[in-house]
């Protein structure tokens, strides 16, 4: 059985790490470190909803999720990228990320698309947490929205 997963790079793995066990709850599967600073080399951490995510520390020169942010901040706009991770209890999570002190990027709330949030990590990804998105179709207008 396959899975997917998502490969990060950051520059303070550390940091995502915190970010995706304290903050927003994320099982710590395995943690490889390399040479005498302990820079992450892998770690692997499950969703306990489903799902995993797989990050290591990228070297000062090549691109990381940091890079990413900073491009996209420099616009000013909604960076064209992020996780989204379902859960059945967006309004647990969202005191979960307040109480750690976490960035929320947009506060909870109803839409067309579910009930959720956005948060960004320590490096700028903004993850999204709600529930699961609906089944997208286009309308007549040929723009999407949530079928039904």
């Amino acid at each position: 059985m396959s899975a997917l997963k998502v490969n990060l790079g950051y520059r303070d793995a550390l940091a995502a790490i915190h970010f995706l066990t304290e903050v927003l709850g994320f099982e710590e599967i395995a943690r490889y470190t390399a040479g005498a600073d302990h820079l992450i080399a892998h770690a692997e951490y499950r969703w306990p909803e489903g799902g995993m995510v797989t990050l290591h520390s990228t070297a000062s020169g090549n691109h990381s999720i940091r890079d990413l942010s900073e491009r996209a901040a420099q616009d000013a706009g909604y960076p064209a990228y992020s996780v989204h991770l379902d859960t059945g209890d967006p309004e647990s999570m969202y005191k979960r990320v307040l109480s750690a002190g976490a960035k929320v990027i947009r506060e909870l709330k109803t839409s067309p698309m579910g009930r959720g949030f956005v948060v960004a990590d320590p490096e700028g990804l903004y993850w999204s947490v709600g529930t699961p998105l609906p089944k997208m179709v286009r309308n007549a207008q040929g723009q999407w929205q949530p079928e039904g």
